[in-house]
């Protein structure tokens, strides 16, 4: 039961921390998401009706099942991290969320250590990494507070 109720606040911290800095960065990052010439331009079209609704539509499930995949790597060092404090619950869950799934991630991204490797360079912008480390960083934050705050409160 342990189980099921961590990767249920893992899950639900994620969906939240994730929607909230996705919210906020696209407010800030319209030319990358938006418009025949954003920067992006092999990501979907968010001006684009359909294709925004697609997004809309895969968004809940998708972000579920990533938080329930992530949730269940930690279950065999659960009692480790609901014996750590509170301070460093936080720091252990910012830094995997932020090194693990972000700078470090396999898949190339232009912020990341293997976009620098692979991306052309017309996608590697100064102004388009600072605004995508700003949606990650304050990601990995609002997650990490928000699980360690529901790990207190339930266990």
């Amino acid at each position: 039961m342990e189980y099921v109720k961590f990767s249920l606040l893992f899950i639900f911290s994620h969906v939240v921390a994730y929607t909230f800095a996705g919210v906020i960065a696209l407010k800030v990052s319209k030319e990358i998401y938006e418009n025949k010439s954003r920067h992006c331009d092999f990501l979907r079209d968010m001006s684009n009706k359909e294709e925004s609704m697609y997004v809309s539509k895969c968004f809940l499930p998708a972000q579920i099942l990533r938080g329930f995949l992530m949730s269940i790597v930690l279950l065999p060092i659960l009692n480790s991290l609901l014996e750590l404090s509170f301070v460093l619950q936080v720091t252990f869950f910012c830094s995997l969320m932020f090194i693990y799934t972000h700078i470090s991630a396999v898949s190339p991204f232009i912020d990341n250590i293997e976009g620098f490797v692979y991306f052309k360079k017309q996608y590697i912008k100064k102004n388009i990494i600072v605004k995508f480390q700003f949606e990650m960083v304050m990601y990995s934050i609002l997650f990490s507070l928000f699980l360690g705050i529901l790990l207190r409160i339930t266990y």
